[in-house]
């Protein structure tokens, strides 16, 4: 387009302005210049017109081209828009199909959601008594075993001892016995502070013979118990063993003479068995018997000071404390009623006294009870956790353990399983409270026809009235205001040891707390 105009000036520049060459050109000649410009103007017309054609043609294909640019782009957009409209209105269509089946099943299941609601909450429940149960501080996992280790150095250690008193006139001990807590199942200390009890049975020498004097025969079990020693005659021994020696017939000059003290001038205070001086000679005969144990090159013993039992420190190499607690005991016919060594709650108990005991029967009840539970049992863990909350307080452990046993013979075994665990603990603290309220505690063993037959009672036991262990309750209103003060506190420490909803509890009228006599 520029070339062009650049052409069109150039030639108006000559045809205007043609060169002056004077007069001496002829007619002729000035005619052809006329004509030659005249054709040169027509042609240049005739290209202006084309040239103008040209860019008409061109400015046209130029807006042909962009009408079709722009209009493709519009196609694009619009198909854009009408699928962004279909998804739109398919997405509308979808939720409110939705929003109506919702409805339909939220109407036709209502009775099925509060059914499966109730489940729900039934099973949480469970849940959280399994949770509960497991949170329990329980540092007696092997419990069991470690009883049958110290069984076993007792065993060895009483063997040795029975040798060495073959030949003499002191007590005879009998195979010995595991009793309390530990073999019971439960503890209430940590597990270094676990005592291991040892009841050891203990009978008349030869030419003795014990007779048992129960203090107050109407108040069982007795607490001024005592055990009158009797010398018997053994002449007709002598005749046949040969090495028999009559205390009652020999002449004392021989008596002097064979140097045999009889158990009178041994263990004895006047006519009864000494618990003072028993609990010492075998003291001094576990600390000479120890000697002879293998155990003894890799544990170190301590006799411990005591006055009615014999209480031992044994270490192992690993510094490991154990402590064994010996207690004897003479029995009450074939019951599993003793007259033992065990301390009573008075300020001062003689040496002479042998209150009675029902340990080893308390600790065969508990057998049966582990013989007959089912496997997931929780009636120790029970167990133990009221012995921990009950530390500091003055509701002592045998006191709940007397809850725990009447409530072992009451509620059928296979309801103390794991997922009612929570129950079974609302159960005693509300069979205690009962028995708060109404100041009467039963024993468990006294009048109680329910006991199970594994357990040995002697016919006093089972003809006597009970006996009620919450009788200074009942004599004093200011005990019985502590005491509802003090179960107060056991329930506050349970609710702190479980955060989780307590289930329902019970009434006083209600069967939680039913009679066994």
């Amino acid at each position: 387009m520029v070339l062009a105009a650049f052409y069109f000036l150039a030639f108006l520049g000559i045809v205007i302005s043609p060169q002056k060459v004077g007069d001496e050109l002829d007619e002729a000649t000035n005619e052809r210049m006329r004509q030659y410009a005249e054709e040169m103007q027509e042609r240049m017309a005739q290209l202006l017109l084309e040239i103008e054609a040209l860019e008409k043609q061109q400015s046209s294909m130029h807006m042909g081209a962009l009408l079709l640019s722009a209009t493709q782009y519009w196609q694009f957009w619009a198909w854009l828009g009408v699928i962004l409209l279909n998804i739109l209105i398919v997405w509308l269509l979808f939720r409110d199909l939705l929003r109506r089946v919702n409805r339909r099943e939220e109407e036709s299941s209502s009775s099925d959601d509060d059914q499966q609601n109730n489940n729900r909450n039934r099973f949480e429940e469970r849940d959280e008594g399994r949770i509960f149960a497991e949170r329990i501080q329980w540092p007696v996992q092997h419990l069991q075993i470690n009883c049958q280790v110290m069984m076993s150095i007792v065993g060895d250690l009483l063997y040795i001892t029975q040798r060495s008193l073959s030949n003499t006139y002191f007590p005879v001990l009998h195979p010995p016995i595991g009793v309390g807590s530990a073999f019971e199942g439960w503890t209430p200390s940590e597990e270094y502070n676990i005592v291991y009890r040892i009841f050891i049975p203990i009978t008349a020498p030869r030419g003795h013979s014990f007779h048992l004097e129960l203090g107050n025969e109407e108040e069982l079990p007795s607490k001024n118990s005592r055990i009158r020693v009797e010398l018997e005659c053994t002449c007709a021994r002598e005749q046949s063993f040969g090495n028999v020696l009559c205390f009652l017939h020999q002449p004392e000059e021989e008596l002097r003479r064979n140097r045999e003290l009889n158990l009178l001038q041994t263990l004895c205070t006047g006519s009864y068995l000494d618990v003072h001086k028993t609990s010492f000679w075998f003291q001094q005969m576990m600390k000479a018997a120890w000697k002879f144990l293998p155990e003894s090159a890799r544990h170190h013993v301590a006799v411990l000071p005591s006055r009615r039992s014999c209480k031992l420190r044994v270490f192992d190499v690993f510094d490991k404390i154990r402590f064994v607690e010996f207690i004897f005991g003479v029995q009450q016919g074939d019951s599993d009623i003793f007259l033992s060594s065990e301390k009573t709650d008075a300020i001062f108990t003689p040496d002479t006294v042998w209150p009675q005991s029902c340990t080893v029967a308390e600790m065969k009840f508990f057998q049966y009870i582990k013989a007959h539970a089912p496997q997931d049992s929780y009636h120790l863990r029970c167990m133990q956790l009221c012995a921990r909350i009950v530390v500091g307080n003055d509701f002592t452990t045998y006191v709940l353990k007397t809850v725990v046993m009447h409530l072992l013979n009451t509620i059928p075994l296979e309801r103390w399983c794991r997922r009612e665990f929570l129950q079974r603990m609302d159960d005693i603290m509300q069979y205690l409270h009962c028995c708060i309220v109404e100041k009467r505690l039963d024993h468990f063993f006294l009048g109680n026809k329910e006991v199970p037959d594994k357990v040995t009672l002697h016919p006093d036991f089972l003809t006597s009235s009970p006996l009620n262990l919450f009788q200074h309750m009942a004599e004093d209103p200011n005990v019985h205001a502590r005491a509802l003060r003090e179960f107060q506190e056991l329930r506050d420490r349970l609710k702190r040891l479980n955060p989780l909803p307590s289930v329902a509890r019970s009434s006083c009228g209600q069967s939680t707390k039913r009679s066994n006599h």
